[in-house]
């Protein structure tokens, strides 16, 4: 195999994907990726055997074949070449030979016949959406899900595909992100999908453009296709937990927050918090939110701002930072903030179809 290649363009391409190899790969050609050169293309695909990644660039070819090479010591290597342009070559499978300008490095690979087969993604149902609406319905659910869990099904987004609608939700069991959207599929298809974390993340690093993104749905997998990137991911499994019962129906109070005055004021006040003590007291006075936190080890953090409030006095407590993040994830200029008493959880909502809820946290003085 031999090939003339932008170094630039092959940084960006395996940068946009090396991150799906692991780490501590269970076996060995896990930490590699698989280089393939055919018809002008150059294919490079990355697995960690639950995500598998694959994405292309124009090449001119000399002599098609492929190789494994070891993920991150490739693009290192790339990545600090300072030629426009490269040559890789291969005599074997298991050695590759990378020229640039007077250099020439010999890169240690492994056979091409033991890397996995990504998986077959023409069986099952499949829907297009625009490649922004879809980052923008996993970036809203996303942030909401566990990071590291025992209850792995909270590691991961939910997708419930239901009357031509996709709903995506995330939680943590102290936070919920729940957002939907209308998608051309087959009315009677009804299915959820449980997208792992890491997943979710890869897919929307790697979607840009304005090129449409195909969906294909499998009971077991999931394929994202946009351009010349496809993204196949198995799904987790389990039951997730019911999250309409802990989304608020009946408000005491519906307030209208300037969502970037509050951002700046949490920001603030959540200097006052510990590590241990991630709290921060909101106080409804006629006409007025104040935003509370002390600290024996810091000290205290007062910050208020007005709103269209007249009743009588209420206070309740959240975590800042939970608060900050679902406001970094409205949109408008103002959101509706709707609570019922100290200990049921708040409902945050903007213009689109999003609804965010957040626990709240015990009082002192309760």
């Amino acid at each position: 195999m031999k090939a003339i290649l932008s170094r630039t363009e092959l940084a960006n391409l395996i940068g946009n994907i090396q991150s799906v190899v692991s780490n501590r790969p269970a076996i060995p050609i896990l930490a590699n990726i698989l280089i393939e050169l055919q018809g002008g293309m150059l294919t490079v695909s990355a697995t960690d055997l639950t995500v598998s990644i694959r994405a292309q660039m124009e090449a001119n070819v000399i002599e098609e074949g492929a190789i494994t090479l070891p993920a991150r010591r490739f693009f290192q290597l790339v990545r600090e070449l300072t030629v426009p342009e490269l040559e890789l070559r291969a005599t074997t499978d298991e050695i590759a030979y990378i020229n640039a300008g007077t250099s020439e490095f010999r890169l240690n690979g492994i056979n091409r016949s033991e890397f996995p087969s990504l998986p077959d993604l023409t069986q099952g149902e499949h829907f297009i959406m625009r490649v922004d609406a879809f980052k923008e319905m996993l970036s809203k659910s996303v942030f909401a899900a566990a990071k590291e869990d025992s209850r792995h099904v909270l590691n991961g987004v939910l997708m419930q595909i239901e009357n031509s609608n996709a709903t995506f939700i995330g939680t943590d069991g102290k936070r919920l992100a729940k957002i939907n959207t209308e998608i051309d599929v087959n009315p009677e298809h009804k299915h959820n999908y449980l997208i792992p974390l890491k997943a979710v993340e890869e897919i929307i690093k790697s979607l840009d453009g304005d090129e449409a993104v195909k969906v294909s749905l499998m009971s077991d997998k999931i394929g994202i296709e946009c351009g010349s990137t496809v993204l196949i991911t198995k799904l987790l499994s389990g039951d997730y937990p019911d999250v309409e019962r802990v989304i608020p129906k009946d408000n005491t109070f519906d307030l209208t927050l300037h969502r970037e005055e509050l951002m700046a004021l949490l920001k603030q006040v959540a200097l006052f918090t510990t590590d241990k003590s991630h709290s921060v007291h909101f106080t409804l006075n006629p006409g007025e939110l104040i935003l509370t936190a002390n600290s024996s080890e810091i000290g205290d953090g007062k910050v208020s701002m007005p709103v269209d409030y007249s009743g009588e006095s209420f206070e309740i407590a959240f975590n800042p930072f939970f608060f900050h993040d679902i406001l970094r994830h409205c949109k408008d200029e103002t959101v509706n903030f709707s609570i019922t008493n100290p200990h049921n959880p708040g409902l945050i909502t903007d213009s689109t179809t999003a609804n965010f809820v957040i626990m709240p946290m015990r009082l002192a003085n309760v």
